[in-house]
């Protein structure tokens, strides 16, 4: 998620007597001077070895690139989600987040110093060819991935539109390597696709949140509303699986399309005055309508607002699979020409006081999907908790990733007819729906 327009610490002992008060402000005094102190001494500890690698290595290093990579390995180890972008990069995350870019579609996280595909953008070059959540890109255009920064090894798979690039893909349980070729293409997001169901279900899909998701939301149910009549809608199914989220202000103003009142979601950083609360107003584009949304391990970050928005208000039965558990936020706060920082400065909440991070929105009905036999083992994320460094949750127990298959074929999407069963009334619907689950 960028910064929108808004966008843990110790303890203290007691002494228990006041005539010891002037001397602990003098021993605390002491303490942040010593503290100080020593981040200087380890400062010129950085000086004195970023010296000796630009006078003593054995090729002249490039200065510029030296303290990007000091600055990125400070980033990189404070949690997965924080890094430096340089210019380019920030132009690029601006360019994307305006729903246009160049490039291959396709969403990659670093993992053991691998680039993991989180999932294919629909109708782009990586969905076509086959690339599927979960693969390893070992290699790109002959040149090994290991020792890249995801921002180099993004670069790499970006290009020239109409020119090729390929790729060697380490997937699960296959036996050998398997190359795949991709021609570069200018990446349109469309990130809102609907149509209807069973001749009376509105069918929503968003993809991602980008500047574009809500009007393109209002678009969609004004289309089905249109099509089916507004009195013959029995309700409508708002897919975000897969989804892996984008901006806050977008999540936000999704959620407030189905709600006329409450808070969506709040957001808490380090310091208690940072908190800010974001509150729904009156207006709801599916005039009452019931609502299903689905959720699988793929669904993160800005569609977790949505859904427990939707879950906690009892807007929206949720379906699926349990979601990804990224419960942090990001901002972007840029650094002159010379890029931004993605740092993460707080952690969201939903609307009755739930962190999410490391967990996920449990679904209030769990559905699950046949799953082809050569696709078993390789369908499920690690989500959140399975990332290295990941934010921790005290007192809280963390739950893994979860199935993010997606059958091709909607005749055999088990979610979805699961859904669509549901607002016809039909409540069992699909074989491998569950009872509601307990929330925490």
């Amino acid at each position: 998620m960028r910064k929108v327009s808004l966008v843990l610490l110790g303890a203290a002992l007691g002494i228990g007597a006041s005539a010891l008060s002037t001397q602990t402000q003098l021993l605390s005094g002491t303490s942040a001077i010593a503290a100080s102190a020593e981040t200087y001494r380890q400062l010129s500890l950085f000086g004195d070895v970023f010296e000796k690698v630009r006078t003593d290595y054995v090729e002249k290093p490039e200065e510029s690139k030296l303290i990007e990579s000091a600055v990125n390995g400070m980033l990189t180890s404070l949690d997965p989600h924080s890094s430096y972008m340089d210019a380019k990069a920030f132009r690029d995350m601006q360019t994307t987040t305006k729903g246009e870019f160049g490039g291959l579609g396709i969403e990659v996280t670093m993992e053991d110093g691998l680039i993991k595909v989180v999932s294919p953008i629909d109708d782009t070059p990586a969905s076509k060819a086959g690339l599927l959540a979960n693969d390893i890109i070992t290699q790109i255009d002959e040149d090994q991935v290991q020792g890249l920064t995801l921002n180099q090894a993004v670069d790499k798979m970006r290009g020239p539109v109409n020119s090729t690039v390929k790729l060697k893909i380490s997937r699960k349980e296959a036996k050998d390597p398997i190359d795949v070729s991709l021609t570069r293409d200018i990446i349109k997001i469309r990130p809102v696709r609907s149509k209807v169901e069973s001749g009376d279900v509105g069918y929503v899909r968003l993809t991602q949140f980008n500047e574009q998701t809500y009007d393109g939301l209002k678009t969609a149910i004004d289309k089905l509303q249109s099509e089916i009549g507004g009195d013959k809608i029995k309700g409508y199914v708002i897919d975000l699986r897969n989804n892996p989220g984008g901006l806050l202000d977008q999540a936000v103003m999704v959620s407030d399309a189905f709600l006329d009142r409450g808070e969506i979601v709040s957001t808490r950083g380090r310091n208690p005055d940072e908190t800010q609360r974001f509150s729904a107003k009156a207006g709801d584009l599916a005039k009452g309508k019931p609502i299903v949304v689905l959720v699988n391990g793929g669904a993160a970050s800005a569609s977790e607002i949505v859904a427990g928005a939707l879950q906690d208000h009892k807007r929206a039965t949720i379906m699926g699979t349990r979601s990804f558990g990224k419960g942090s936020v990001q901002s972007i706060i840029p650094l002159g020409g010379q890029g931004a920082l993605r740092l993460t400065t707080a952690r969201y909440y939903t609307p009755s006081g739930r962190s999410i991070q490391a967990k996920g929105i449990e679904p209030d009905q769990e559905v699950l999907q046949e799953v082809p036999d050569d696709l078993k083992g390789k369908d499920e994320t690690k989500g959140e908790a399975g990332l290295k460094g990941h934010l921790k949750q005290k007192d809280t127990e963390e739950r893994g990733g979860s199935s993010a298959y997606i059958p091709p074929d909607p005749a055999k999407d088990k979610q979805l007819i699961a859904a669509v069963d549901f607002l016809h009334g039909i409540q069992k619907g699909a074989a491998n729906v569950t009872k509601p689950a307990t929330q925490n």
